[in-house]
């Protein structure tokens, strides 16, 4: 297994920069998670990783010896991509022994091995299929098999999960979770899909227009995002947010007539001097008489259903904006609205960075 440290990468194709100066250092051991938007340089970075793309500026390196002008097989890597390119001629045992037997390892290395990652993956009784009688998710646990009956020090998976019906993919999601914990090995996972990232990494790490904009576990970047962006891109619904307009005894929530109380935005926040954007997500704007928040006083709009859970929707001005209806039998339209402060967080609305008040998450 091997540490990655990425120390100042940038990636330009002609006068594009798709990575820019991007810093990291990446655990032996670690499962990390790329995540981001199309374009956003996560795919375009795994390959640098990888040595499939030149890097501009800046050095990769592994376990601190720079690799970058070395050859993908020249620095012990295995990669699956999102769509799985199986020898269809092979069957599965045949298929995943194939890179042992181009090293030309000798035959009882190669049958140990194979027995080895055959017991991890659960394919014992797939050995003589071929690929083409193979259901999604098992084509895909071959094509991990594969890669890594070779012990790699580097496991790079760019949307390995994305060309499978949603049936599999979440069955998917928990097999490779635990086959990455019983592996030990370093493993870089690139991903558009936020539930992916949030139930297998670590560690997130989210980029946009080629920069990295938070780095931290699961939890901590959903409750405490850096910047207006991050509180965007993560959640389902994603955060509100809404700009807070000083007047007497408080704030005024965008457009609205309704008013946020002085003593609800912290004396840091206000003493920095910046226009303040407000960010709430919805599972702290609920529909209740409860003590413990604050009441808001506009209308409900609509409510809508996600799986389980109800939402419902309102308006800020112009905003539109989301909360949680808790409880099957609440009624929407004889109950407050009401937002709990430990979810507020508060951002410069110029430029969509954190107000920080405290370091702590909440």
């Amino acid at each position: 297994m091997a540490r990655v440290d990425l120390n100042n990468l940038s990636i330009e194709f002609g006068a594009f920069k798709a990575v820019k100066d991007v810093n990291l250092s990446i655990n032996d051991g670690e499962f990390v998670v790329y995540l981001g938007p199309s374009g956003c340089g996560k795919t375009t970075t795994l390959r640098a990783v990888a040595g499939l793309q030149n890097v501009t500026r800046g050095d990769v390196l592994f376990d601190g010896k720079r690799v970058n002008e070395m050859s993908a097989s020249e620095r012990n890597i295995a990669m699956v991509f999102q769509f799985v390119s199986l020898y269809p001629h092979l069957n599965v045992a045949e298929n995943i022994v194939f890179p042992l037997k181009a090293r030309g390892m000798a035959r009882a290395e190669i049958a140990r091995k194979l027995e080895w990652v055959v017991d991890i993956f659960g394919l014992g009784n797939e050995l003589k299929r071929h690929p083409a009688s193979l259901p999604p998710g098992t084509t895909q646990k071959v094509a991990l098999a594969r890669a890594v009956v070779r012990e790699p020090a580097v496991l790079l998976l760019d949307e390995p999960l994305s060309a499978i019906d949603e049936q599999f993919r979440e069955e998917m999601r928990w097999e490779l979770g635990h086959l990455q914990r019983q592996l030990g090995v370093t493993t870089i996972y690139v991903t558009h899909d936020q539930r992916e990232a949030m139930s297998l990494a670590d560690r997130i790490v989210l980029m946009n227009d080629g920069e990295i904009v938070q780095v931290a576990d699961p939890h901590q970047i959903f409750f405490d995002p850096e910047t207006e962006f991050a509180g965007q891109f993560i959640g389902s619904p994603s955060m509100n947010f809404v700009d807070l307009e000083p007047v007497a005894g408080g704030f005024r929530l965008g457009g609205s007539e309704a008013l946020l109380p002085g003593d609800a935005v912290p004396e840091a926040v206000q003493r920095a001097g910046v226009p303040i954007r407000m960010g709430v997500r919805p599972r702290d704007v609920r529909i209740t008489d409860a003590a413990g928040g604050l009441r808001v006083d506009l209308p409900v709009d609509d409510t809508f259903s996600v799986g389980r859970e109800r939402f419902f929707t309102f308006r800020l001005g112009e905003e539109i904006a989301q909360g949680v209806v808790r409880g099957a039998r609440t009624r929407v339209d004889d109950q407050p609205i009401t937002l709990f402060t430990e979810g507020l967080v508060f951002f410069d609305a110029r430029n969509g960075n954190r107000i920080r008040t405290t370091g702590a998450a909440q």
